[in-house]
């Protein structure tokens, strides 16, 4: 009888989810190049994927109340491709109605999601502050100063940093996707960088610089958001994802030059998108982002190029990349062999490029060839 009883106690517990505690946290090794995991010392090289809205544009907050299971489905098909870790883009008018409350829903989900992230074995990169559906942007919000829209979006850290400080899933804040500094005053409300596929990934901290350099201002804006986040977290990563035109003296700039900011930020993210045209022009850019702190590339994709010129790219960045995120829009790979055109072929041939070859560079450079 109590050789049954274990046997049927111990099929229920292989049956059960990972627990928490099989996911370390992550910081910086020693060397400032990479990744280890905190207890163990283990290198930690992220492989993943920006899972930033679906097949067909909707956002995460769009479905992940009335769809939950569409979102597990997801995150442990990522984990089957391959992934470690994973990007979510969080929407400013989501988690916060006013510049004094949150939407509690909303944050309870967040908690959620890394409870989903936990047992399936991935970390999150929580990126925030997004205003990628312009006409969801609240008035109230657009309407502030300088100032007071700091301000809120440090309200909005520091509620998030309540979470994540209790998940050992959470690998870092990302504090905006693709901060401007603008070099010119700006129009008044005008905050959003131009629309891309019906959205806009692109955002500016401030209208008018006035009299101040575009790296202080960058700084400053820098200093505000992680001081409200290490009032709750004072060990998750902090970084900010950054366009390949960051470089001061580069013609185009954001005015978050790395080296200007770097003694700031755990670590360093470009987003890179190899062209077949200038293949050379992204290595560039991404040796210039070497300013003594691991560099990640956040976003990457044969975008602009053939896969077999993004593959050279890739192979490229080892020994300087400390980790790579592509995407990942709740499709399986089999999915896209079924569809014509640009989209699916190149969707097709990242996925099965990530699958491949993940084995290869999640494992710790060694040189060589």
């Amino acid at each position: 009888m109590c050789d049954r009883l274990f046997l049927a106690v111990l099929s229920i517990l292989l049956l059960l989810p990972a627990h928490a505690s099989d996911l370390e946290r992550i910081r910086v090794d020693s060397n400032q190049q990479g990744f280890v995991t905190e207890t163990s010392g283990k290198p930690f090289v992220p492989w993943g994927f920006n899972y930033d809205h679906d097949d067909d544009g909707k956002l995460i907050e769009d479905y992940w109340e009335s769809d939950w299971p569409r979102v597990e489905e997801d995150f442990r098909e990522m984990k089957e491709l391959g992934a470690n870790v994973v990007r979510v883009h969080l929407q400013f008018n989501r988690f916060i109605e006013s510049p004094t409350q949150t939407n509690e829903n909303s944050f309870r989900i967040l908690k959620d999601l890394l409870d989903l992230a936990e047992r399936v074995g991935l970390y999150l990169n929580l990126t925030g502050l997004g205003c990628y559906h312009k006409q969801d942007t609240p008035k109230w919000y657009d309407a502030m100063t300088e100032g007071e829209r700091w301000a809120a979006q440090g309200f909005f850290w520091r509620e998030v940093a309540k979470v994540g400080s209790k998940s050992p899933a959470m690998f870092c804040y990302d504090l905006m996707n693709e901060p401007i500094v603008p070099g010119k005053k700006r129009e008044d409300r005008d905050w959003l960088g131009p629309e891309f596929a019906g959205k806009y990934f692109v955002q500016f901290i401030t209208l008018d610089i006035g009299e101040r350099k575009r790296e202080e201002v960058a700084r400053e804006w820098i200093k505000t958001l992680k001081k409200e986040i290490r009032k709750e977290d004072p060990k998750t990563l902090v970084t900010v994802g950054l366009v390949p035109w960051s470089l001061k003296g580069s013609g185009m700039s954001s005015g978050f030059y790395p080296d200007r900011i770097v003694d700031l930020l755990d670590f360093l993210c470009i987003h890179a998108y190899p062209k077949s045209d200038d293949p050379g022009e992204v290595m560039e850019r991404l040796e210039g982002f070497q300013v003594g702190k691991p560099v990640v590339i956040e976003e990457t994709f044969p975008l602009h190029c053939s896969i077999e010129e993004f593959e050279s790219f890739m192979e490229s960045t080892r020994g300087v990349a400390a980790g790579w995120i592509g995407f990942y829009w709740g499709e399986k790979p089999e999915v896209y062999r079924e569809r014509e055109g640009f989209a699916a072929d190149a969707t097709l041939q990242w996925l099965e490029f990530f699958e491949k070859n993940g084995p290869t560079f999640k494992s710790p450079f060694q040189g060589g060839p």
